[in-house]
């Protein structure tokens, strides 16, 4: 095998990490390693405007587009199409520094180094550079996840997104204004996609393996569930009077774990991410009950039968403890193929780089699941310490990040040249 040279020299490592360390201390927990920046918070807002003066220094024009998507563009070829790449910024409450943010930022140095080679001999590009950075993405201060690509391809409708409201009654809209952070943008032409990401799993550590080529997504089923009881004094009424919102909702987050044990080891995945209880006074039975609760598993028919399982749950939950269960949202995908033109260009890159690489499953959900039915899309991982991730304890290997960077430099490089263009 000829290993093709990087265009990630020693300088630029150097570059991309020291950038990296300024970006991890925006929204820094303190005594920790990881952030607190989520959607429109004031640290996401300063994080931005560091990042578009990163974009404005090496070249490239930076705008938001009406969901607060931040976009950085290279024009090198008038009138071309757009060659995108980028991932999200914001966090969870508290989470480590790794998620999304390294593609951001792997992206942007990706495209600072690519651009110099383009500049140097324009008659090698045929497509445009962007960077994106995707507007909440992590879902956790207004639902849904992945607003920003959602609305970016039309799977969400952008006044709906807008007037969605954070836990303190705070819309979208409201929120980016004070930062600043909506524009009016219309994005150019794409000619197609990258994305790299943190793992967020650990069989790529386990194995051995550098690059992780994402080939498809595992199905996966969300509930948005209402439990609603009748409020009276938790400590005077009859147990057998009781009609217990927040015990039916537990019920629930006992059922949803027990599920797993229905099936195969590692077949499904199962969480209860968040609940609201009213009206959460401690001498209060519970009246209502809002439960998040989601199914994950690489096979539709074992998402399909979990389902059918809870569905059973609830009935008689909802029968034994006197309390009605509604399904107020739900959300729905079967697992979900990556182009296999584009694993192929990331599996040779990554040879012709002499960097390890293997095929491998997304269990979480990325903006580049929204690009993938829109333009030709390549989905890349690099290893998670221990698989931990949405935690403060998330991290991964500077030798990870930066074999990332060269090996996203790479791809970015050859779709810039036209590849997966047909």
């Amino acid at each position: 095998m000829t290993v093709s040279p990087s265009l990630i020299s020693a300088d630029r490592e150097a570059e991309f990490l020291a950038d990296w360390a300024v970006h991890s201390r925006f929204g820094a927990v303190e005594g920790t390693n990881g952030v607190d920046r989520q959607a429109a918070s004031a640290a996401d807002g300063q994080q931005r405007k560091w990042f578009e003066e990163l974009l404005v220094k090496h070249g490239f024009s930076v705008h938001r587009d009406a969901i607060g998507n931040q976009f950085g563009l290279l024009e090198l070829v008038p009138g071309a199409p757009y060659v995108l790449t980028g991932s999200h910024m914001d966090s969870q409450p508290t989470a480590g520094r790794f998620d999304g943010a390294y593609g951001v930022m792997a992206s942007a140095h990706a495209c600072f180094a690519i651009a110099d080679e383009l500049r140097a001999d324009p008659s090698k590009a045929k497509f445009n550079l962007a960077v994106v950075n995707w507007f909440n993405e992590e879902g956790s201060r207004f639902k849904p996840s992945m607003m920003g690509s959602n609305v970016f391809t039309g799977k969400a409708e952008l006044e709906a997104a807008l007037t969605t409201r954070d836990a303190a009654g705070t819309t979208v809209a409201e929120a980016l204004d004070e930062l600043e952070e909506r524009g009016d943008f219309t994005a150019p032409e794409i000619a197609s996609y990258a994305e790299i990401h943190v793992q967020q799993g650990r069989s790529m550590e386990e194995d051995g393996v550098t690059i992780g080529l994402v080939n498809a997504t595992w199905a996966a089923h969300k509930y948005e569930f209402k439990v609603t009881g009748a409020q009276a004094h938790s400590g005077s009424t009859l147990m057998a009077d009781r009609q217990d919102a927040l015990l039916g909702a537990a019920r629930l987050v006992v059922a949803a774990r027990e599920l797993v044990d229905d099936f195969e080891p590692g077949a499904l995945h199962t969480a209860c991410g968040q609940l609201t209880v009213y009206p959460n006074s401690p001498v209060v039975v519970a009246s209502e009950v809002s439960l998040l609760l989601d199914l994950r598993s690489p096979s539709a028919e074992v998402i399909a039968a979990a389902h059918e399982k809870l569905m059973d749950t609830i009935g008689q939950v909802s029968a034994d403890d006197r309390v009605e269960i509604e399904i107020v949202a739900e959300h729905s995908w079967d697992q979900n193929p990556y182009s296999e033109d584009g694993v192929e260009l990331a599996r040779t890159a990554a040879d012709d780089l002499g960097l390890t690489s293997a095929k491998v499953m997304t269990v979480a959900g990325h903006d580049s699941t929204n690009m993938k039915d829109e333009v030709p899309t390549v989905m890349l991982f690099i290893p998670s310490v221990d698989g931990v991730s949405h935690s403060l304890a998330e991290f991964t290997k500077d030798e990870d990040l930066v074999s990332g960077l060269q090996h996203l430099t790479e791809v970015v490089r050859r779709l810039a040249a036209g590849a997966l263009a047909e």
